[in-house]
């Protein structure tokens, strides 16, 4: 007689990327001929730049076929290595570079390689939603940090620091951050940095946003700060700069007690990244960066045309962001919660955003926009959304 087909109880403990999900039913709409504005992926509009696209064809026509060395291609560490150090502040060794598949790849092994049972991880709430699920299904205890709008999106170190825990292991920074936008400063960084060291906590930088800054906006590797660089991987690569989501490529730059615990995951899970988008990928960081900045200059155009019309529109309140492609407003004053208006935007609207709740429960009463979408598309939706959200507030008064 065939066993119950039951699923191993980890899978209780997983969680998922609100995103993909909502964009499935999006896409399932615009099925039925309806018209749909995108503005829940987090993924820049813009094709990968020409040059790339042709250094990875050129591979393919070399040969590139086969497996690559698990940690990345040679070529590729080196240009990590050199270009994270001039632009993050710390000395680099390639032997440090582990190259992902996505920077998910990144996540996974730092928690799998640090994190036991019971161990606290001190994850961003809103964050980024795969931090606190990876640390619940590998056995670690999500511990949130309140990310508030009042705060202008930034951490409070006071009250970081009064949720560290003699069972503490790791704490996740993230900026600019997915999904506010907001962006820490050097004192804040420093700051968070005297924390890790005083309470001897490892640190899982995420940096991927790191070139998308707006208004003289600085970032800080809280790797280049003393004391930091042996006790912080940082998770950086390819989609959001270069445009590169479809090429699935991350990477890691680990201290050089952690490699060989990388190199290990890798072989383990994944044998190596794909071979000739890793040749792609050595293009991007040392060819040509106009179209970063000319990405980076539209992001900042549709910015200011998304946060405008945001804060024109009765019952909602919208920071100005300083970095990333996100804006994370309050909608409170319409009377619903941001799933709620989420919900039923779609369907009444054609406008596809997420409920603050996706990324924690600091962010009931926001929703998030992706602006990685046209200016002529995003001031329609912004249409559509007054169209909807005007009643509403009417009604309440």
């Amino acid at each position: 007689m065939m066993q119950a087909m039951r699923l191993a109880s980890r899978m209780d403990s997983i969680g998922t990327e609100t995103a993909f999900e909502a964009a499935a039913r999006a896409r399932a709409l615009e099925a039925t001929g309806r018209s749909v504005i995108h503005l829940e992926i987090g993924e820049p509009d813009f094709d990968t730049p020409a040059n790339v696209r042709q250094a990875a064809k050129a591979a393919l026509d070399a040969g590139a076929t086969h497996y690559p060395p698990f940690a990345g291609i040679p070529d590729l560490r080196s240009a990590i290595a050199e270009d994270s150090a001039a632009r993050k502040g710390f000395p680099i060794e390639p032997s440090q570079v582990f190259v992902t598949v996505g920077g998910k790849g990144v996540m996974v092994y730092a928690i799998l390689a640090l994190v036991d049972p019971g161990d606290e991880v001190i994850v961003p709430d809103p964050g980024y939603p795969i931090y606190e699920s990876l640390t619940r299904f590998m056995g670690g205890t999500p511990v949130p940090i309140p990310i508030r709008m009042e705060n202008e999106f930034r951490l409070d170190v006071d009250e970081l620091a009064s949720l560290i825990s003699p069972r503490t292991k790791l704490l996740v920074v993230n900026s600019p951050a997915n999904p506010t936008g907001g962006v820490l400063t050097r004192s804040d960084i420093e700051r968070i940095a005297e924390l890790a060291i005083r309470h001897d906590l490892l640190v899982l930088a995420d940096e991927i946003y790191a070139r998308i800054l707006y208004d003289g906006a600085e970032h800080v590797s809280l790797a280049s700060l003393p004391g930091m660089a042996d006790r912080t991987i940082v998770l950086d690569g390819f989609s959001k700069t270069y445009a590169m989501t479809g090429w699935r490529l991350g990477y890691a730059i680990v201290p050089p007690w952690l490699e060989k615990a990388y190199g290990t995951l890798i072989i383990n899970t994944v044998s190596g990244a794909t071979a000739f988008a890793q040749a792609g990928a050595v293009e991007a960081i040392r060819g040509p960066q106009g179209e970063v900045d000319d990405m980076v200059t539209e992001f900042r155009a549709r910015r200011d045309l998304i946060v405008d019309g945001l804060n024109e529109i009765p019952g909602v309140r919208c920071l100005k962001p300083h970095g990333a492609f996100y804006v994370f407003p309050d909608i409170s004053a319409t009377g619903l919660s941001g799933a709620e208006l989420a919900d039923r935007l779609l369907p009444e609207t054609g406008v596809c955003v997420l409920a603050g709740t996706a990324f924690g429960q600091v962010g009931r009463d926001h929703i998030r926009i992706s602006y990685a979408n046209s200016r002529e598309n995003l001031t329609e939706a912004l249409g559509r959304l007054r169209a909807f959200v005007e009643p509403l507030v009417a009604a309440r008064v």
